[in-house]
């Protein structure tokens, strides 16, 4: 098993350094899968079990000049790393502006991913600053564990409002909650709600839209005003926000309605599938 890459464009650098942190903040413990022309930051907790997942996927060729890896097998030509993330956002938040970074899959005693950053200093003289991740390397029979989840059909799909707002909202409602009611219906509106017994709050948007494909989709007898909703932890939609440095530029909720919402978002280069499961 080998992997190895370099990053030298300035602003591709920066781009991975924001993708490490966002991990960072939506996730402890995180998969790294390696293969030939993606990376990928898997979280699967078990849905089933109250836990959310993470699939967030990047094209090697939209960030890296050089990537090379051999996986376990010419069979199954990939790479499963289990890592801390706030170890790997730690080690890049040294790289930013800096001249070129290179990752390497080493062994130091132990399995490390070992990152290099090559650093400017005053008098043009550079200097490189080496961090050393320790990484388990995840068995080949564990792989069916950390695939790409499969996304049931939702009854409802709607565009998000800028998510700065709406953690703002969250986070004000989190206050005086610990459970959250989305809903949202194909007439592009969407409602964050809190219930208890001494108050109710809802939070309106309007004129959000639905993707085209939403309303093809949906059931016949379906009216276009009526409300799908699911119960979260606002907790867990709290992380989701705080992890969204940069506004995306595609950003869509799915409700499978008192099942799960699917956050469906794409930054730039690099797409991000989140999902939180209902409260039982």
């Amino acid at each position: 098993m080998r992997f190895r890459a370099r990053i030298l464009d300035t602003a591709c650098l920066n781009h991975f350094t924001r993708v490490g942190s966002m991990i960072a903040k939506l996730a402890k413990i995180c998969t790294l899968r390696i293969s030939p022309d993606k990376l990928n930051f898997i979280l699967s907790d078990k849905l089933a079990s109250g836990g959310v997942s993470m699939w967030c996927e990047l094209e090697q060729e939209n960030f890296f000049s050089e990537f090379q890896m051999e996986g376990v097998s010419a069979e199954n030509n990939e790479i499963y790393l289990e890592l801390t993330s706030e170890n790997l956002s730690r080690a890049l938040k040294t790289a930013q502006n800096a001249k070129a970074l290179k990752i390497k899959l080493t062994n130091k005693h132990f399995p490390c991913l070992t990152i290099s950053v090559e650093l400017l200093s005053m008098s043009n003289s550079s200097r490189t600053v080496t961090h050393d991740i320790p990484v388990k390397i995840i068995p080949r029979k564990l792989w069916k564990d950390l695939q790409e989840p499969s996304i049931p059909d939702s009854d409802v799909s709607i565009y998000l409002p800028v998510l700065k707002t709406m953690k703002s909202v969250v986070e004000k409602m989190k206050n005086i909650s610990n459970h959250l009611i989305i809903e949202a219906n194909l007439n592009g509106e969407l409602n964050l709600k809190i219930e208890t017994e001494l108050v109710c709050v809802t939070t309106h948007f309007k004129d959000l839209g639905n993707p085209p494909e939403a309303s093809a989709n949906a059931s016949q007898d379906r009216h276009p005003e009526e409300m799908t909703e699911v119960h979260v932890d606002i907790k867990k939609l709290l992380q989701f926000l705080a992890g969204q440095q940069v506004n995306p530029t595609k950003a869509l909720c799915n409700i499978v309605a008192n099942r799960l919402v699917h956050f469906d978002l794409l930054h730039e280069d690099v797409s991000l599938q989140y999902f939180i499961p209902a409260l039982s």
